[in-house]
């Protein structure tokens, strides 16, 4: 490594704390939204209505992998959601380390849904790959959270 390339990389700092938690704020109440009108659209008897057309959403809705213990997974992906929005809105460790450890685990639940979707249902739900998104960004800035911040004054 050059020695301008070790001042470049030394010099580039994290988001503040601050702008961390605004854009995981916003992330998370968006997942909220979308999880709430999967959930709703399912208790209707219906499916999420695929804004690009097809009926991908529907053939994963009628999977038997939208339920889990007969609980529709949109109601999990809520109370995710909800508990990730908590963890943006709170400061010092304790909400650092627990909203990582939230991400993280919606994260990997998202990648087995996904798995589903592409190899056993064979369908794709456009709001379960928005969700899926939603989930990585919120990994990605509780990630960055926790590095950054952990054993600093909230």
């Amino acid at each position: 490594m050059t020695e301008g390339a070790s001042a470049t990389f030394s010099a580039m700092m994290p988001p503040e704390e601050g702008t961390l938690r605004k854009l995981a704020t916003f992330a998370a109440a968006f997942g909220i939204g979308v999880a709430v009108y999967i959930a709703i659209a399912d208790s209707g008897g219906g499916s999420p209505v695929c804004l690009a057309g097809g009926s991908g959403c529907q053939t994963v809705a009628d999977s038997t992998y939208s339920h889990l213990l007969g609980i529709n997974i949109a109601v999990f992906g809520i109370a995710g959601y909800v508990l990730l929005l908590a963890a943006s809105l709170l400061r010092g460790d304790a909400a650092r380390m627990g909203g990582f450890a939230l991400a993280l685990a919606g994260f990997g639940y998202s990648v087995y849904l996904t798995y589903l979707e592409l190899f056993k249902i064979e369908a794709i739900c456009q709001w379960c790959v928005a969700s899926a998104v939603l989930m990585t960004i919120l990994l990605a800035l509780n990630a960055i959270r926790m590095v950054s911040y952990v054993g600093k004054p909230g």
